[in-house]
């Protein structure tokens, strides 16, 4: 199993730098019970003028409060203390190129009360790719999303998460790279912990909101493609439109964008590097590293 810290490591926790080897956490609470914690998923990396930059911090420390908010969790801390909380545990235990992982959860309460406090976690370590660099074999889930009325799905919530290992573990079972879920009706809606596009003659599909987690990442690649003139159609798609899609990829804090080379007995006809959504990836890898493009000389 990958090791996580070791001796030397830190954490910030509720204002305070600590051994993460030191910390204990309560085993009496709602979060690890029923899952009742929500959290963030963010990197940071080492840009191209050698510095620290942890990508989109502000997005996705708002969007750690709006869960928390909306799951009714107390919180008490702002964006910008966890920001400098994050880059202050990034410089203790030396990292850039890192993943970071804050987590709000709750004190000991085995009833479904409401709590009147809760703790705030923050932890970093290194990070391989997630799903790998090569293209990925995908595999149509037999699990679907939740239905939208029955969880708050905009929440980045842990329980939700059961959800997504359910599906991934079935598709790495059968010998692929990762799964692909549906919604309720069945059509597409996202990847375990990942927003999916693809593309068909020349124009990238991702599906709407309202069953999928509206991802940071998702979000960036949509900035990417208006830069790029690639046109973006949002809408309801079913597996059987993305069998007859030129590409594929992923996309998401910790998948960053990451193609597909098929999905299911389908392998997609175009090579990687001549599509659209190769430049995706490309200017994606520029952007969190601060890269400025080459101007054309005359």
């Amino acid at each position: 199993m990958a090791s996580y810290y070791n001796e030397h490591t830190v954490l910030w926790l509720d204002g305070k730098i600590l051994k993460a080897a030191d910390t204990k956490t309560d085993l009496y609470g709602q979060s690890l019970h029923y899952g009742y914690s929500v959290f963030e998923g963010i990197r940071s990396y080492r840009t191209a003028a050698g510095k620290t930059k942890i990508f989109k911090a502000i997005e996705h420390f708002d969007r750690l409060q709006r869960s928390a908010t909306t799951l009714n969790m107390p919180y008490r801390y702002t964006t910008e203390e966890l920001i400098k909380a994050s880059y202050d545990v990034l410089e203790s235990n030396n990292l850039q190129d890192a993943y970071i992982r804050p987590v709000v959860y709750g004190p000991a309460n085995m009833s479904f009360n409401p709590n009147t406090e809760s703790f705030t976690v923050i932890q970093t370590w290194e990070m391989a790719p997630f799903l790998g660099e090569k293209l990925l074999r995908v595999m149509t889930s037999s699990f679907q999303r939740p239905n939208p009325k029955g969880f708050k799905i905009e929440a980045k919530a842990a329980g939700h998460y059961v959800n997504s290992i359910m599906a991934s573990h079935e598709a790495k079972g059968k010998g692929f790279d990762e799964a692909l879920l549906t919604d309720m009706n069945g059509f597409i809606a996202e990847g375990p912990g990942a927003n999916m596009f693809f593309e068909k003659a020349g124009r990238l599909h991702t599906p709407a909101t309202g069953n999928i987690l509206p991802g940071i990442t998702r979000a960036t690649v949509l900035e990417l493609a208006e830069d790029l003139g690639i046109p973006v159609e949002q809408g309801q798609y079913t597996p059987a439109d993305l069998k007859q899609a030129d590409a594929a990829f992923f996309c998401g804090t910790a998948a960053e964008v990451i193609g597909w080379h098929s999905i299911d007995d389908y392998t997609f006809p175009i090579s990687w590097k001549d599509t659209q959504s190769r430049k995706i990836q490309q200017a994606y890898k520029d952007l969190v590293i601060e890269k400025q493009p080459k101007l054309e000389t005359i």
